[in-house]
């Protein structure tokens, strides 16, 4: 089969490698889209200790079962799925407590098992999800980054008439803007640097907020009468962002911390006790919030139409150093092809 290779710091090649064989419990997925994660750009350019060379990245999938091993039973030759990328142990008391992102021994494809950049992928056959009928699988794709920001929504437990904050427009930053509509909210303040990302927040309905000279935060009080919001996130995870979302929260807030690209971040710490604001780290997510992803998804309440970049396996490359430099698709969905139509009625971009 066609992998795409990390090989290096900003290295990718395709190569032809040996096909992955079901083993008990496993399932063969013949990728139909392949995404690529923010997440993963870091990787690309060498500085993510998750991803050493030579791996194949992808966690982000969607495609038809291939084959099955022994003992899976359920699952036909050609369904077209999904599947959980952040393999758990089910076991212990994280996994049995339903709370499967804090396992000890979790694994996720792209990082610490080879990805879905490629024709193949073997999975645990466990986290395999079939799509609803008439499911597209481009959507489906999408399922990870949306389980995302289920995840960071409910554990901020925002209310309807509550304020929110979300930094960087992004795949997970735009799907926190939606899932907050889905829960009612209606003040929703969005800031990205990016032009085109923010026109597609915007067109969701969010407040766009632009750093005046005074800063960012600045022009979040002034945009809310000089009061701030009650929740912001940060869906960027640089120092900057991290501080300008604690300084846009109101007392008795909170800041939710999603983004993971720098890991050391000073806040002024007597500021936060005086002002009892709350820092929350959320990762990834849950079984049930990815099976709640899904399910929005398939019915429309939530989903990311514009920006959406289809690309052949064979520009992945070109794609991470595009989108390392700030190039402002909304995602990018890469495409190994192999004769079997994926969602060939849809629109979207393409390349």
């Amino acid at each position: 089969m066609r992998a795409l290779i990390y090989e290096a710091p900003e290295t990718m090649i395709l190569r032809e490698v040996a096909a992955p064989s079901p083993r008990p419990h496993e399932a063969i997925i013949r990728v139909a889209y392949s995404g690529i994660c923010g997440s993963e750009l870091s990787g690309f350019l060498g500085h993510n200790s998750l991803r050493k060379p030579p791996l194949v990245f992808g966690h982000e999938l969607s495609g038809w079962i291939e084959s099955v091993g022994e003992d899976v039973a359920g699952l036909a030759t050609g369904t077209p799925v999904t599947v959980n990328p952040l393999v758990t142990c089910g076991r212990c008391d994280y996994c049995v407590s339903g709370r499967q992102q804090l396992c000890p021994q979790r694994q996720l494809l792209g990082a610490h098992l080879p990805g879905c950049n490629a024709d193949l992928v073997a999975v645990p056959a466990a986290s395999v999800l079939p799509l609803p009928d008439g499911m597209s699988l481009r959507d489906a794709a999408m399922a990870e980054p949306a389980a995302c920001a289920v995840r960071a929504v409910e554990t901020s437990g925002i209310g309807p008439t509550s304020s929110a904050l979300v930094l960087g427009a992004g795949p997970i930053g735009l799907f926190i803007l939606q899932i907050l509509e889905q829960h009612g909210v209606v003040q929703r303040f969005v800031a990205d640097l990016n032009p085109a990302r923010l026109a597609m927040a915007t067109a969701m309905g969010a407040t766009a907020v632009r750093p005046g000279p005074d800063g960012l935060a600045a022009a979040v009080l002034e945009a809310t009468g000089g009061r701030g919001v009650d929740v912001s996130f940060d869906a960027v995870g640089s120092p900057q962002t991290r501080r300008d979302c604690l300084s846009s929260t109101v007392p008795g807030g909170e800041v939710v911390l999603v983004g993971l690209h720098t890991d050391e971040t000073s806040f002024p710490v007597n500021s936060i006790i005086r002002s009892q604001v709350t820092l929350s780290g959320v990762f990834a997510y849950s079984a049930v919030n990815f099976r709640t992803a899904l399910q929005w998804l398939e019915a429309g309440r939530i989903g990311l139409k514009e920006g959406v970049v289809v690309a052949p396996l064979s520009d992945g490359p070109q794609w991470y150093a595009r989108l390392v430099g700030g190039d402002g698709a909304a995602k990018v969905l890469l495409q190994p092809g192999h004769g079997q139509d994926a969602d060939a009625d849809e629109g979207g971009v393409s390349s």
